[in-house]
């Protein structure tokens, strides 16, 4: 069920280009603005490096967040899925999987060419990679429940915003502290440990939680 969810929905995205494209285009011209705006000096630019690359991918995804359930609940595909014997929690999994896969994977490939503009040493540009790697998932995950909670209301995209905003802080700061501590010669895997721990709690509670925003939702 989870394959299928996930395939229906890339072959969606795949129509509807525009909105993918919207999303990547929004993190590009943010990420480089910066240089532009702060001026070439290479340790500001290293400094603020991670920060800006990780708020950016941060931004993009929560741009993306209200198009996770908002299609399906305006053509009545949402309501077949919850009357369906299949788990729902399973379906949420496979529209957070999809959501990760059409807006955090090009975020994660494109994080390390925009890194250059910042003259990120190449082991700083693995760690950010690797960084957003692991926490993009979660932002995908904890993104779906503000999405499901605030799913047919009007102004749903600030309130999902503010919903989720706290959640995301955590994330970002051991993502920019891992490459933080790159650059500064330190030892970064504990960071990465606390991302990846984030990534499991995400996967085990999220689709539970996200299951029950759309049931509460939709009743």
């Amino acid at each position: 069920m989870i394959w299928w969810i996930v395939k229906r929905d890339l072959l969606l995205a795949m129509r509807r280009r525009s909105d993918v494209l919207t999303t990547l285009f929004f993190f590009i011209i943010v990420v480089s603005l910066f240089p532009l705006g702060v001026g070439p000096e290479p340790n500001i630019l290293r400094a603020m490096a991670s920060g800006v690359v990780w708020v950016a991918a941060l931004l993009a995804s929560m741009l993306s967040l209200g198009r996770m359930f908002s299609g399906d609940y305006a053509d009545g595909t949402l309501e077949q899925m919850l009357l369906s014997p299949a788990s729902l929690a399973a379906l949420v999994m496979g529209k957070a999987i999809s959501h990760w896969l059409v807006t955090g994977v090009p975020l994660v490939l494109m994080a390390p060419v925009l890194g250059i503009q910042y003259d990120l040493p190449g082991e700083a540009l693995l760690v950010l990679t690797l960084s957003l790697l692991l926490g993009t998932p979660v932002l995908s995950l904890i993104g779906a429940i503000g999405a499901a909670l605030t799913l047919g209301l009007r102004g749903g995209g600030v309130l999902v915003s503010i919903l989720v905003l706290p959640l995301y802080i955590p994330v970002l700061i051991f993502g920019t502290g891992a490459v933080e501590a790159s650059s500064a010669g330190m030892e970064f895997g504990a960071h990465f440990s606390i991302l990846g721990a984030f990534l499991l709690i995400s996967i085990v509670f999220s689709p539970w939680a996200t299951a029950a925003s759309l049931r509460i939702s939709m009743g």
